[in-house]
């Protein structure tokens, strides 16, 4: 449609490490494309981080367990209006 504006949804993906140290942040919008987290709470370091990255944006982020499976999705609106 001419003159309408797609808002692009950010996904943000936490997984575990296949070195099980830690979990990657992983998302196109970063600049390297993933950050590492190492720490013992590293999940919600990470998850903590997209939120705040993204507070102004329509984003989901997913935890993903070792088999790959979407084991969390945390609720982030972000403050988004509508033009």
């Amino acid at each position: 449609m001419p003159g309408s504006s797609r808002i692009k949804l950010l996904v943000y993906e936490v997984r575990p490490r296949k070195d099980r140290r830690g979990v990657d942040l992983i998302c196109d919008a970063l600049p390297f494309g993933r950050l590492w987290y190492g720490e013992p709470n590293a999940t919600s370091n990470a998850v903590d981080y997209a939120k705040f990255r993204s507070r102004s944006r329509r984003t989901v982020i997913r935890v993903y367990d070792q088999a790959g499976n979407v084991i969390e999705t945390p609720e982030h609106a972000g403050e988004f209006k509508e033009p």
